[in-house]
């Protein structure tokens, strides 16, 4: 103790950590309503997000609740988690960053491709009047519609199929948002936003680092630009 004491900074940072770590417990339960404030706190406002309507489907959405029992006390750490399946959900700020860059109102409708545990859909859902979100896996469909369902969101509609190829008869939509690694940018995507819509995918070689695309649909021509290097699971297709 006398060697922790003479380093200030290791001691102070060695208290900091205890009551960070005791500030998410009550009675020995995990309060995650704390873990989200402390999330929102460090990992996002710390940042580069500030949208106040991000924020604030962030602070209300249940991240414990779109991931696996044994996860739970990890739901809000500054890191992905697996989900089953060899699938994740992503970091809780890159989530953040997907939802903001995309400059929702609350009347669109969004298309969400990998729709994995549901919870960007359920960010998303806060946020906008309709989503619609695809996943190729069935059991993880089968699974995020049935969580979304019985949190309430009842705005968020979830199908399985290939999400390469969009959902054109409920497009087209203001923002799609790709939470998988594409080797490339689906065409038929980019057919069903609208004038003025915004896309963002990661883009790039499987098991590889990829780029944040944000592509933006003015006068029917596409601008990209690229916004952040990522990783990813790879974005799946049916023939694969």
């Amino acid at each position: 103790m006398i060697n922790l004491i003479k380093n200030r900074s290791v001691f102070k940072a060695f208290v900091i950590g205890i009551l960070s770590l005791s500030s998410v417990f009550v009675y020995g339960q995990i309060d995650h309503k704390q873990s989200r404030e402390n999330m929102i706190k460090e990992q996002l406002l710390a940042r580069d997000i500030s949208d106040p309507a991000t924020l604030k489907a962030m602070r209300t959405v249940p991240r414990h609740e779109f991931v696996p029992p044994d996860m739970q006390p990890y739901a809000y750490a500054d890191n992905p988690l697996p989900i089953g399946m060899k699938q994740t959900i992503s970091q809780p700020y890159i989530v953040a960053y997907m939802t903001q860059v995309l400059k929702l109102k609350e009347h669109n409708r969004v298309l969400e491709v990998g729709t994995g545990s549901g919870y960007q859909a359920a960010i998303l859902g806060q946020i906008v009047d309709t989503v619609y979100t695809i996943e190729i896996v069935e059991a993880l469909a089968f699974t995020a519609k049935n969580k979304l369902s019985s949190l309430g969101y009842n705005n968020i509609i979830v199908k399985t199929g290939d999400g390469y190829l969009g959902w054109p008869e409920k497009g087209p939509f203001d923002a799609i948002i790709v939470t998988a690694g594409a080797e490339e940018v689906p065409e038929p995507l980019l057919n069903q936003l609208k004038e003025g819509g915004r896309m963002i995918i990661p883009v790039g070689p499987h098991n590889g680092i990829r780029q944040l695309l944000l592509m933006t649909k003015k006068s029917g021509k596409i601008k990209t630009k690229e916004v952040m290097a990522v990783r990813f699971v790879p974005l799946t297709r049916k023939d694969n």
